[in-house]
């Protein structure tokens, strides 16, 4: 696969979009190493702020980097295998389609995989 960065805005649902994304761009937003098992890291990919985590198994994960409760930064949220907790009220989202257990407005999920060591979200 040939990954580019795209010269087009971001379209589709705005920060409080609810569905993953299955068409887009995909972006090279860094290497696998900067996010260490475990944690979260934001980047900026093509205007949109993404929240990139990989967790324990080695799993990597993609979504809003802002929670659509009160804006809270999600990539200092905690994880977990089925979901990631918000630092700020501690509001729970799924990885699979961003949905909210309790009820809160989802999240966007983003398509995330390694490739060649690099971290590749698409957008």
């Amino acid at each position: 696969m040939s990954v580019t960065q795209s010269e087009a805005a971001a379209g589709g649902p705005g920060l409080f979009g609810t569905q993953e994304v299955s068409a887009g761009t995909p972006h090279v937003v860094g290497r696998v190493e900067e996010v260490p098992p475990g944690e979260g890291r934001a980047f900026v990919v093509d205007g949109v702020q993404v929240a990139v985590f990989r967790l324990r198994d080695g799993s990597l994960h993609a979504t809003q980097a802002a929670c659509p409760h009160a804006g809270g930064p999600l990539a200092d949220g905690q994880t977990d295998l089925d979901v990631l907790v918000c630092p700020l009220h501690l509001y729970t989202f799924r990885w699979t389609d961003g949905t909210s257990p309790g009820g809160a407005a989802s999240l966007r999920v983003y398509p995330v995989h390694e490739e060649s060591g690099q971290l590749v979200v698409t957008v």
